[in-house]
């Protein structure tokens, strides 16, 4: 009698306790922790994150210790959730160009440096060509990456692409790794190359910048689900009414808010099918130099889908509830979004912002180029938005309801993906410039 009493005891202990863990709710993305996390990584004494500034360890100091709380595991290879690494700073300090005989105007000529000093006659290169036909920008970036010394001679039909080049690449260049390439040269000049004449002297700094990235690992160790944000902005900019921070909140505090509660919801879930990465990357703002590193660090082709979140601040112009996904139409991402929120309050569209080129302005353009189905989530009105990238972009322009709702269907719309039940079809790399 007394074992069966001891056995019935051990029973309604044992289905207490199943009993218990059933009705443990998973966490629930909650508005109060969306603010906190925005409001801390927009404050002032964060000085506007820019890359480059003692001001940025504070919000990856920040967004670590967000991961540790949530419990998330480093990635593979790392003792921390900082993903470490250098660029290298160029800055040209003389420079001279000689086509056939004659001087080159410095505002015709601009160069992508690999090393410390050029030296050039017609004999040490390769001499390419953008005709009045070309497509610059496709072969601009085709001819960026050349191995091999380039000269490169843009017909003057370009001119006004050339110039908008020119202005950025003539400030200083920044890589993350010299001696993997080749010093490339970009002169408008319809001439034919009978002797050339060049010499450039570069200084070179090291700077030392990293991502915050952390994982859940799930059944499947090589089908991996993205999540990501920028946590850089543009610092401290000229002032406007006596204020010369720009906060960032919207831009991208807002994104960064989403992959963390995104993570914290994940967590409190079953081992995913698939494993889920979280990732805030440096910057963006500076050349997408945080993507471009975190993507040679692992196997492209095992991402099976990019979540980037960029700008969920402001509702969009189709009300409330709603988020665009830039370059829609480059794999069935979207379409997956939109048939894992029917018959909800949420709805996912492709990006009405065509002429704003979204899909090449954010961290997703670099895993895109590898093929990973990589895309930009975003509501903000971008065409009329008084704040981007203004000293303006404060919490209080935000809308944290709408924030919140964003970030909660993003959680909704991975589910088939994170699952297994879905992948979205690779992007095509040669429909990318």
């Amino acid at each position: 009698m007394k074992i069966i009493k001891k056995y019935s005891l051990l029973l309604a202990l044992l289905l207490t306790a199943t009993t218990f863990i059933q009705c443990q709710k998973s966490y629930e993305i909650t508005e109060a922790n969306v603010s906190r996390i925005i409001k801390t990584l927009s404050a002032d004494d964060m000085r506007g994150r820019h890359t480059f500034s003692p001001d940025i360890e504070k919000a990856a100091a920040f967004i670590e210790n967000e991961f540790s709380t949530i419990g998330l595991a480093p990635l593979d290879g790392l003792d921390s959730y900082r993903q470490t690494f250098n660029v290298y700073t160029l800055t040209q300090e003389k420079a001279s160009l000689k086509l056939n005989g004659k001087v080159i105007n410095s505002d015709s000529y601009f160069t992508l440096p690999d090393s410390e000093t050029i030296e050039w006659s017609a004999k040490d290169v390769t001499i390419s060509k953008i005709e009045e036909n070309d497509n610059f920008r496709q072969l601009y970036s085709t001819l960026s990456a050349s191995k091999e010394p380039t000269l490169v001679l843009v017909n003057t039909a370009h001119k006004q692409m050339f110039s908008r080049y020119h202005s950025f690449f003539s400030k200083a260049s920044r890589k993350t790794e010299l001696g993997s390439a080749a010093d490339i040269v970009f002169v408008l000049s319809n001439q034919k190359v009978n002797s050339l004449a060049l010499s450039v002297t570069n200084k070179i700094d090291t700077l030392q910048i990293a991502n915050v990235a952390a994982k859940i690992e799930g059944k499947r160790t090589n089908e991996i689900v993205l999540f990501s944000a920028h946590y850089d902005h543009i610092g401290v900019v000229a002032p406007v009414n006596g204020d010369s921070i720009a906060n960032g909140a919207n831009d991208d505090a807002s994104g960064v808010a989403g992959v963390i509660e995104l993570a914290r919801h994940y967590k409190s879930l079953d081992k995913p099918e698939r494993t889920l990465l979280f990732v805030a990357f440096t910057g963006e703002e500076v050349g997408g130099y945080g993507s471009k590193y975190f993507s040679q660090q692992l196997n492209p082709d095992e991402i099976v889908a990019m979540f980037n979140i960029e700008m969920i601040g402001k509702p969009a112009v189709e009300g409330p509830n709603t988020a665009w996904i830039t370059g829609f139409e480059r794999s069935t991402f979207g379409e997956i979004l939109q048939k894992s929120t029917e018959g909800t309050i949420y709805t996912f569209y492709p990006d009405p912002y065509p002429k704003q080129n979204l899909f090449y302005r954010s961290d997703n353009a670099t895993l895109a180029r590898l093929g990973v189905p990589a895309h930009s989530i975003s509501t903000t009105p971008i065409d009329v938005d008084p704040d981007y990238h203004q000293v303006s972009d404060e919490f209080e322009t935000l809308d944290m309801s709408h924030t919140t709702n964003t970030i909660k269907a993003i959680s909704k719309a991975a589910q088939g993906i994170i699952s297994g039940q879905d992948t979205p079809t690779r992007v095509d790399v040669s429909t990318i410039d």
